[in-house]
């Protein structure tokens, strides 16, 4: 049977903090951000109603046994702390209430009056734990002097705001007139006296009826009306049940489907706790790149069903319970696959920000899967032409955008070209030429797109990708202990450098510096891969500010190795020359390497 009820917002606090009302496994991470937070308790002081809610009541021993439910976030941590807790086996003992629809509003209303609201400092760095992560921990307040004015938030019409400690005592600094209520102290109040005694307590606010009646409001909106109304349902057919928790969650923030995915495979995994082992995998590949490689959820499953053999698009029937035990029992070599492809990334000098399209990288990890590389490719002493295809296969489908978009086809394709390849390598030709007829999805690079690699300016993506084009050996040889370098040096091209430049020179050579002016302040010339090279960090940093000629006699480097003519001047008189040598002869190398 299924029926309506309503519950007063503290007494489902309660039975959070109790574990009595749980999340089963199909419900997605918690997501909201601290506005959405605010304007939640916003709405409930304005007195507007937030919705119906949806609890499952699990009785059901097997339910209890066979699927997996999580405890509610209190302290929300951003990056290190987003994930619910597993509930403990003790709390499945005895029914509970499960809760279908309505967790992000629970989760805020729990965080709000019981809990904190963590995140990284703003124009902070993300580190690779918390300890080293500069964070700041926040909890809920509100603002009784005065109603919010309009002019300030046109959708907020009180002042609830997530404040730290600082924050707090700053804003106390700079506006006296504010008392700052924290939202969880309402909670302590049992009966309308003891908010009456807190109001006595503290003179500006007895005496300020906006602070009064909204302290009242507040009391009454949390402690005493059933704000809180829901559709319980009782029924212990999972297939039923899950059925109107796909329905409930069409609406509003869909559940992601690969969530409900991922849920369906966290409760059917019998060695392994999915979720965990995917965070695993994915904090794993985060200790690769600089800025550290990121994936998602989706990209984890997404690998899965590709390294599977199985149809790769998200569907419900291809995690079935026959594909989930496949999943499972290749788990350890697919996982160990995942791990070896971002440390080869890493080496390849490659990091999150190059690889714009995730997926791109499955099938590199399809390759290490299949031939059972995982051990090996990020050995030095794996072979280099294979590393070096590998490379420059991510790097044009980087630059011609071929996974963007929905990529499942693309997918499918790659994988059977590798898994039907007789070679022994990475089998980089066979899958150029399979997209060759492809309109939309083709390795063809004509003469105005190469053209255009030529501008990429220093630290842009498309700069990144060209030098690693460009420099394979210097990346085998060094990895990505590497550094981008002007080899006329940046420094040389600033107004200072360059007006005290033009007072050294004679009166012929000061008419050419003018002639050639635009190309010494233009950055598509000088700080562009028409001036840019792949060196080893060290030589790098013992370059310095030394002028090219100088520098290249020291290291007895020759033209043919900064990709020049050979009688191309390295005088930096001679700027436009260079430029101008370099275009035709990066140009040149480009075409021979995309068309080989």
């Amino acid at each position: 049977m299924s029926k309506y009820q309503s519950i007063v917002i503290k007494k489902a606090m309660c039975k959070i903090a109790a574990n009595k009302f749980l999340l089963p496994a199909i419900q997605r991470k918690f997501v909201w951000s601290t506005y959405q937070i605010e304007m939640l308790f916003d709405s409930l002081l304005r007195g507007y109603p937030i919705n119906s809610f949806m609890l499952w009541q699990i009785r059901d021993e097997k339910i209890k046994k066979e699927y997996k439910f999580y405890t509610f976030i209190r302290d929300y941590i951003q990056k290190f702390g987003e994930e619910n807790p597993d509930a403990p086996s003790g709390l499945l003992l005895n029914d509970f209430y499960a809760v279908i629809d309505g967790q992000q509003r629970l989760t805020s209303l729990y965080i709000g009056l019981s809990g904190s609201y963590t995140t990284k400092k703003p124009n902070k760095h993300w580190q690779k734990d918390r300890s080293e992560t500069p964070m700041i921990e926040r909890k809920l307040y509100l603002e009784l002097s005065q109603a919010l004015p309009s002019n300030i938030d046109n959708d907020k019409m009180y002042n609830f705001r997530f404040l730290s400690d600082d924050e707090l005592k700053k804003d106390s600094n700079d506006n006296p007139n504010h008392f700052w209520f924290k939202v969880g102290d309402v909670l302590s109040f049992e009966k309308e006296a003891d908010v009456n005694s807190f109001l006595i307590k503290h003179p500006t606010l007895f005496n300020n009826n906006f602070a009064m009646e909204t302290l009242f409001n507040l009391f009454e909106r949390i402690n005493k009306d059933e704000s809180i109304n829901y559709y319980l349902v009782d029924d212990q057919d999972q297939d039923k049940v899950l059925e109107v928790f796909i329905r409930t969650n069409s609406g509003g923030t869909p559940l992601s489907f690969s969530d409900l995915l991922m849920s369906i495979s966290s409760a059917n995994w019998q060695k392994y706790d999915a979720r965990e082992e995917m965070r695993s995998v994915r904090e794993s590949i985060r200790a690769f790149g600089n800025p550290c490689f990121e994936v998602s959820q989706d990209f984890i499953l997404k690998s899965i069903l590709v390294l599977s053999d199985v149809d790769v698009k998200f569907k419900i029937q291809n995690f079935n319970r026959t594909n989930i035990t496949k999943f499972e029992n290749n788990w350890e070599d697919i996982k160990k696959s995942l791990i070896a492809t971002f440390n080869l990334l890493k080496q390849l000098n490659f990091n999150d920000r190059l690889l714009r399209a995730k997926n791109a990288a499955i099938p590199i990890a399809y390759y290490i899967y299949k031939k059972k590389l995982f051990d090996v490719i990020t050995k030095t002493t794996y072979d280099r032409t294979d590393k070096k295809n590998i490379s420059k296969w991510l790097i044009m489908s980087q630059l011609k955008g071929i996974f963007s978009g929905t990529s499942d086809n693309v997918l499918s394709t790659v994988r059977n070209v590798i898994s039907s390849s007789n070679t022994k390598s990475f089998p980089f030709k066979e899958i150029v030429e399979k997209f060759k007829t492809n309109a939309d999805k083709n390795y063809t690079f004509d003469d105005d797109v190469i053209s255009s690699f030529l501008e990429y300016e220093c630290g842009s993506e498309g700069c990144g990708l060209i030098l690693n084009l460009l420099y394979p050996d210097v990346i085998i040889e060094h990895g990505n202990n590497i550094a981008q370098d002007h080899m006329h040096p940046k420094a040389a091209f600033s107004k200072e450098r360059l007006r005290a430049y033009d007072t050294s020179l004679g009166s012929h050579d000061k008419i050419k510096f003018e002639t050639d002016k635009q190309y010494y302040i233009d950055p598509k010339y000088w700080n562009s891969v028409l001036n840019l090279q792949l060196l080893e960090s060290s030589l790098n940093e013992s370059k310095s500010d030394q002028s090219l000629s100088d520098w290249a006699n020291r290291y007895c480097k020759k033209n043919s190795d900064l990709l020049l003519s050979d009688n191309t001047s390295l005088d930096f008189l001679c700027f436009k020359e260079f430029i101008e040598d370099r275009r035709i002869m990066i140009t040149k190398k480009i075409k021979n390497i995309l068309n080989d």
